[in-house]
């Protein structure tokens, strides 16, 4: 098979992949509940004749390609979408109000079982495990997301290496992005209630403002990333929730503050979270108290060097090198996908989808889309990549 044999077969599937994608598109299930989704992406497998698991990591499933007795190769899509009322305006949009695909998920999806089609026939001396996850967006009660519950249930056993993609709104449509090293960040969130004491707006000084001394605990805060860390060894700060009051004349006894970090390495991570605690520790010097929790979240996703070689060596092979760039992989957005790679050595790499300039917004934004064109492109790279490596041909 030539180097663009998989690209042109790829090509021919685009109608049924954006099909595959306008129809998860249009209903949208968020974090565990992807009762539908994973549904229509068993049925989909079984009429391909693919050997499919369901219930996997609750709602994920693990589909196998091959013979199983080489070199094993995952793959990875996330199915979930999220609480965001669309805006698009397409004619495929959402139909669940308050429910939208607006991160791609729906096309990881679309695109993985593109892959199946394209390889349901082929010779493959070792296996290709398919893992459509669920809930990368989202938590259960135990706090944990969909990647670490499928690697419970065993999704990744016995694999030698695996990938993905991710849509990237900033980059043009068709090109990827990949290389060595991190790419996604650690994530943690802070929730943080300031203890004063109530009273009359018009006598201030017989209480103790919560809001003051939120204003003071904020600064602190704001300062952690330019003034705290090393500029070399940079992190994120980010206050996304402030809560105080109900009216003007009432000085309230608590307020809140919610907010999230990131970093790119551990040693930042733990400093981040020492830094909050400093910095909500200023209301106890001014005669008030806190009470403060961190929600513990996704590690930093460091992209393996050999993997990520095999990317840009398929990438420059199937769409040469001028579509394939190794510039801003990393990125402050967290990803699940890190516990996989924890697991087996992995990479992932970014799907440029941007769209005529101007007429969509970004991931997570309310008028997210992505240019369908791209669809095969990913189809492809994630088929080619797997094939080789089963093959023995990726070193």
């Amino acid at each position: 098979m030539s180097d663009q044999a998989m690209l042109e077969r790829a090509g021919r599937l685009k109608g049924e992949i954006v099909r595959l994608r306008r129809t998860i598109h249009q209903k949208p299930e968020l974090g565990f509940d992807l009762y539908e989704t994973a549904g229509l992406v068993a049925q989909t497998l079984a009429e391909l004749g693919v050997e499919t698991q369901t219930g996997v990591g609750k709602t994920g499933v693990v589909a196998r390609l091959g013979q199983g007795r080489g070199p094993a190769i995952g793959i990875r899509a996330d199915m979930d979408a999220l609480p965001i009322l669309e805006q698009t305006g397409v004619e495929y949009a959402s139909k669940v109000p308050g429910k939208m695909h607006a991160c791609g998920h729906d096309a990881h999806t679309a695109m993985l079982l593109g892959v199946a089609m394209l390889l349901k026939e082929a010779e493959l001396p070792g296996e290709v495990r398919l893992l459509f996850q669920p809930s990368e967006e989202g938590f259960d009660d135990d706090g944990l997301s969909g990647a670490p519950r499928m690697i419970a249930d065993g999704a990744l056993d016995g694999l030698d290496a695996v990938i993905a993609l991710h849509v990237d709104s900033k980059l043009e449509a068709g090109k990827i992005r990949v290389a060595p090293g991190v790419a996604q960040a650690a994530v943690d969130d802070f929730h943080l209630r300031i203890q004063g004491r109530g009273g009359h707006a018009a006598h201030p000084y017989a209480g103790l403002d919560p809001i003051w001394l939120a204003t003071q605990v904020l600064q602190a805060l704001y300062g952690i990333p330019s003034r705290r860390l090393n500029p070399l060894r940079s992190g994120v700060v980010t206050v996304g929730i402030v809560r105080a009051g109900s009216a003007s004349n009432v000085i309230p006894a608590e307020a809140y503050i919610e907010g999230t970090l990131r970093s790119h390495d551990e040693k930042v991570r733990l400093q981040l979270r020492e830094e909050v605690e400093k910095a909500a520790s200023i209301t106890r010097s001014l005669g008030g108290d806190y009470r403060l929790e961190f929600d513990i979240g996704y590690p930093p996703l460091a992209n393996d060097a050999t993997v990520a070689g095999w990317l840009q060596q398929v990438g420059v092979d199937l769409l040469g090198s001028e579509q394939v760039t190794d510039k801003d992989m990393a990125s402050f957005g967290a990803e699940d996908f890190a516990y996989m790679t924890a697991k087996a050595p992995g990479a992932m790499f970014r799907l440029g989808v941007k769209p005529p300039a101007g007429e969509y917004g970004g991931l997570h934004e309310a008028t997210f889309n992505l240019d369908e064109d791209a669809l095969p492109v990913g189809a492809a790279m994630l088929a080619e990549t797997a094939l080789r490596f089963v093959r023995g041909e990726l070193k």
